[in-house]
């Protein structure tokens, strides 16, 4: 059986394993995770049909075809947003595409990426998404879109987590390394890279060590109190935060010796 590991959970686990206990480990109702807007995932969808459909004969596409990809995109969509929609793509075609001398063929595009690990007579199985990977000269460069109206404040030793987790699986499956992790901002045209390198695969594979040990002996999940403990949605089960925690409710998941299934 394997342990199945994201990015997400990876960076729950490292901001506090207690936190990660109630919400993985015994399944407890959280915060609310808002999925991509429906703008969003029409533009991601447009983005993958343009890399992944031009015929690559001619050196860069044209605008029409931007925006023949972009109206394969828009049944869903209110006049406004098909509007808003075919300006950001407009966008991104001039700052991205028009001024390179050709556009060049992704690797892949739109899809899943899965690694393993194995520690502690544990199988980890690594999985991420991704919306595009480029080839470099040296490696790969992993590309995620993002719709958001304002740049987020990346943290650093999260963003060093989900590279090491990429960075990982990557190598595995296709036996190059990562080299550069970029956030593509559609709204503004701005691209933030980070370098990535065999420390961020380290840092994962030791945190991942620790992770095992607690599924397979110590069970403690020990709280790590900090500035998250403020807006945590399982503060009121928690021994760092309460002298008398709430039970868990009726409904959480019974705890189990061993879990041997975790999902980004």
């Amino acid at each position: 059986m394997s342990y199945l590991l994201s990015a997400a959970k990876l960076q729950t686990y490292h901001r506090c394993p207690r936190a990660y206990y109630f919400r993985y480990e015994r399944r407890l109702e959280g915060s609310g995770f808002f999925g991509s807007t429906v703008l969003g995932t029409s533009l991601h969808q447009a983005l993958a049909q343009i890399y992944q459909d031009w015929h690559y004969q001619d050196p860069i596409p044209g605008m029409d075809w931007i925006d023949y990809c972009w109206n394969q995109q828009i049944t869903d969509l209110s006049p406004s947003q098909i509007v808003e929609g075919r300006s950001i793509l407009r966008r991104y075609y001039h700052a991205f595409i028009a001024k390179e001398s050709s556009m060049r063929k992704p690797l892949a595009v739109e899809g899943r990426i899965q690694g393993s690990l194995r520690v502690e007579n544990l199988e980890f199985v690594l999985s991420g998404r991704y919306d595009r990977i480029d080839y470099l000269d040296d490696g790969l460069e992993l590309i995620d879109y993002k719709s958001a109206k304002e740049i987020d404040n990346t943290d650093k030793e999260e963003m060093d987590l989900q590279i090491g987790l990429y960075y990982l699986a990557l190598e595995q499956r296709y036996r190059r390394n990562l080299r550069r992790m970029s956030l593509l901002y559609l709204r503004t045209g701005e691209k933030i890279c980070f370098e990535a390198t065999p420390s961020h695969r380290q840092r994962v594979q030791s945190l991942i060590g620790d992770m095992a040990v607690e599924l397979r002996r110590d069970q403690r999940w020990i709280p790590t109190p900090g500035d998250q403990c403020d807006r945590c949605a399982y503060a009121r089960y928690c021994p760092a935060m309460r002298s008398q925690p709430e039970p868990l409710p009726e409904d959480a998941r019974p705890a189990r010796g061993l879990q041997l299934v975790l999902s980004i």
